[in-house]
């Protein structure tokens, strides 16, 4: 039965759970936010594709910030309590930590299975849109931006000065355009006193209305580049109309990377390891194929076992050397011999060195895959190991609010974080075998959450000041007397 004291460890839990989770999430995607910044920036990015990249980035930041939260609002909630005596209250009740964890345990449960439902539906996809979302945006060029007393290249074929802009941002003055669109140089120029930049509907063409104004062209008569024919025309309005295409975002179809590990859940990723194996099996028949006309030992086993038998059986095909097999090779073909040796060990290397390269990537896909299908498990793992680690560190140190136990959570959060990214790192690199690298922060951390429950249980005074100052004064008593 669900007892009081359970509801009240769960909602005196679920408050700060809720507030760290999202403090925590808006800290990393602020973090992504200043990181691809000067990518971002100047793209004339609407609000509507704002909204957009941020969501999908913050639904791609849950697996970290949750299990950052869990960590701070333990530690909040059990320092809390032992604050308040809440603590001492309740075992001198004759209820014991692990009793009282509970319910908070059954929680954290669930939302381990909540976290690997998330990772395995929600983040492919998310990661789908955001990044594909965000390779449209890095690859976009520029909003176009035409500064008074600077020439403009953004639109290409086209160098723009303007003189000065008026305070409503169309009219502008003292304009020179020089068209390069021809391959041939700069032989069009355009100057104006004034004009107007006016912006098709949808955002596809700019009108510059020119006003008092000069076009001149330069020709070459019949391809003689010493002839050349000049001409100068007067204005009094023109209209000189940019094609801006290549400015808007063109989306790229998300097919071409919905094949990628990042995008794959469980089923998926399962089948890309055993297509991957299927793979490297046909490459190593491969192998046996290519050199079977080379070497005996890839033959069939019919021409393999008779060759072997006939060397055992009959003493006269046995031939010694000393010290390589050309002593036994007459002279008169020693020379064919090797030319022979030399184009087949060449042919061997043409045949052999893309099937090298396949199987390489083959193995780095395999590695991949096998490291995303972990991690759909590790991060689930980490809300349950972050918990133990912090609900005895709170019932420990007895402080609550955002002072020290958000030193301490961030402390452990980045311990468990590098650990986490050395052995993944350890793990595509082959050093170590992929469950190894990508559990090796959950196998180095989960004794310390032991070790931490079983202080707590014990009253550990590991975090109390007044512990060092009695350690430290009986060390420098000795030192005194001497005195």
């Amino acid at each position: 039965m669900i007892k009081k004291l359970d509801i009240l460890i769960i909602k005196s839990f679920v408050g700060p759970f809720i507030v760290t989770f999202f403090v925590t999430l808006f800290v990393l995607v602020m973090q992504f936010f200043w990181l691809y910044m000067d990518e971002l920036i100047g793209k004339g990015l609407g609000i509507w594709m704002i909204l957009q990249l941020l969501v999908y980035m913050s639904t791609t930041m849950v697996p970290l910030a949750l299990p950052l939260g869990i960590l701070l609002a333990s530690i909040m909630t059990f320092g809390n309590m032992g604050e308040n005596f809440e603590l001492v209250a309740i075992k001198s009740a004759g209820i014991s930590l692990l009793r009282f964890m509970r319910p908070l345990v059954l929680f954290i449960f669930m939302i381990s299975g909540l976290a690997f439902l998330f990772n395995n539906n929600i983040i492919p996809v998310a990661n789908l849109k955001a990044l594909s979302l965000l390779y449209d945006l890095r690859n976009s060029k520029p909003a176009l931006n035409i500064r008074p007393g600077q020439f403009n290249k953004d639109i290409e074929g086209f160098a723009i000065r303007v003189g000065s802009k008026d305070k409503d941002g169309r009219t502008i003055r003292n304009i020179i355009i020089y068209d390069q669109s021809g391959g041939t140089g700069s032989d069009k120029v355009v100057l104006a006193n004034m004009g107007e930049m006016i912006p098709s509907p949808d955002k596809q063409l700019l009108i510059f209305r020119l006003r008092d104004g000069w076009r001149y062209e330069e020709q070459n008569n019949n391809g003689n580049t010493q002839e050349h024919v000049q001409t100068r025309m007067y204005f009094k309005q023109w209209d000189k109309v940019f094609d801006l295409s290549s400015f808007k975002l063109t989306r790229t179809n998300e097919d071409l990377f919905k094949n990628a590990y990042q995008m794959m859940n469980v089923s998926q990723l399962r089948d890309g390891i055993d297509s991957v194996a299927h793979t490297e099996k046909r490459l190593s028949e491969n192998v046996n194929t290519y050199l079977s006309p080379y070497f005996l030992l890839y033959s069939n086993k019919k021409d393999k076992d008779t060759f072997i038998h006939k060397m055992v059986t009959d003493k006269k095909t046995v031939i010694a050397y000393d010290t390589n097999f050309l002593q036994v090779v007459k002279d008169s073909v020693r020379g064919k011999v090797v030319q022979t040796v030399t184009n087949n060990v060449r042919n061997i290397c043409a045949l052999l060195l893309p099937t090298a390269s396949d199987a390489t990537i083959q193995q780095e896909n395999f590695i991949k895959y096998k490291v995303e299908l972990h991690r759909k498990f590790t991060l689930s793992f980490a809300c349950l190991l972050l918990f133990l680690i912090g609900a005895p560190l709170g019932a420990i140190i007895r402080k609550g609010g955002l002072g020290m136990p958000l030193v301490i959570a961030i402390s452990f959060f980045v311990i468990y974080h590098i650990t986490s990214v050395t052995g993944e790192k350890l793990a595509k690199a082959g050093s170590l075998p992929v469950w190894m690298g990508m559990w090796m922060a959950t196998g180095m951390l989960l004794p310390i959450a032991f070790i931490l429950i079983n202080q707590a249980r014990n009253d550990s005074q590991l975090f109390n000041k007044e512990l060092y100052v009695r350690l430290w004064n009986a060390v420098r008593k000795p030192f005194l007397r001497n005195k």
